[in-house]
C-alpha cells in the first residue's frame, strides 16, 4: 500500500466508526437519514470524488420502494445515499452478516438503519419478517440484487431472486438506480492520485411495478438502462 492509501484508510476506518457512534445515538429515521448523508458527502469529498445524477426528476419526493442498484465498489453505498437527499425516503439496506462484524464497517452498519441477511442460515423468515415490520413503518428498502460486489469484467452481475421477491411480498415499487461509471476504478484512481477530480456517473430510471412479472427484474433493469 502507498502512504497516501494507508492514510486515507486510517482516515474512513475514525470516519465511519465516528458516524457509527453517532448513528447509535440517532433518535429518529430523519436524524439517521442525515447522519448517513453527511457520512457520504464527507467522505466522497475527501476523495475528490462528485457525483452527476442522470434523471434526478425521476427519483420520487415521497413514497416506499424497493431501490435496486447495480454494485462495483464499496463506495457504491455512498453514492447511492446522495441520490435519496432530497426526498423524503428513508430506506434500510440489506445487508450481509459479514458487514455486522466488520472493524471497518460493523459499528457503522449496526446502528445505520440495516437489515441484517445471514446467506447461511436456513430460515430465511426473520429476515422478511425484519423487512416487513420496516416497510409497515413506511420505510423504503434499499438493496443491491447482484448479492455481492461484482468483481468480474462484466457490467452487470447475475441478479438473485430476493429482491424481487421482497418487492412483491411487500407490494414495493421498484426504483432502478444504475451506477453508470465504474465507481471501483475511480475509487483506485483517487487513491492514486489524491489531487485530481474525480465523476461518477449515475443514472435514474423508470420505477418499475412490482405486479408486472412479464420478465425478470434483471431484465427489466438491463432494458431500462440498454445494459447488454
Amino acid at each position: 500500500m502507498t502512504f497516501n492509501q494507508i492514510k486515507m484508510a486510517v482516515y474512513a476506518t475514525f470516519l465511519t466508526n465516528y458516524y457509527g457512534f453517532k448513528l447509535k445515538k440517532a433518535a429518529s429515521t430523519e436524524e439517521k437519514k442525515r447522519l448517513r448523508i453527511e457520512y457520504s458527502k464527507v467522505f466522497l469529498t475527501k476523495l475528490n470524488i462528485e457525483i452527476e445524477i442522470k434523471n434526478r426528476d425521476k427519483i420520487p419526493k415521497e413514497g416506499q420502494f424497493l431501490l435496486v442498484s447495480n454494485h462495483r465498489s464499496i463506495i457504491d453505498p455512498l453514492i447511492v445515499e446522495n441520490i435519496a437527499q432530497n426526498s423524503s425516503i428513508y430506506g434500510h439496506w440489506v445487508a450481509k452478516k459479514e458487514l455486522y462484524n466488520s472493524f471497518f464497517f460493523g459499528l457503522f452498519v449496526r446502528n445505520g438503519g440495516t437489515i441484517l441477511l445471514d446467506r447461511e442460515s436456513n430460515q430465511m423468515s426473520l429476515f422478511f419478517k425484519e423487512i416487513k415490520e420496516c416497510v409497515k413503518a413506511g420505510h423504503s428498502i434499499f438493496i443491491f440484487p447482484e448479492g455481492t460486489r461484482n468483481k468480474s469484467t462484466s457490467v452487470l452481475g447475475e441478479f438473485q431472486g430476493g429482491a424481487q421477491l421482497i418487492a412483491v411480498k411487500n407490494r414495493l415499487p421498484i426504483l432502478p438506480v444504475y451506477i453508470r461509471s465504474n465507481a471501483d476504478e475511480i475509487l483506485k484512481s483517487s487513491l492514486k492520485n489524491p489531487n485530481n477530480n474525480y465523476k461518477i456517473e449515475v443514472e435514474i430510471g423508470d420505477i418499475i411495478d412490482y405486479k408486472d412479472r412479464s420478465v425478470s427484474l434483471e431484465e427489466a433493469y438491463k432494458k431500462q438502462f440498454n445494459i447488454t
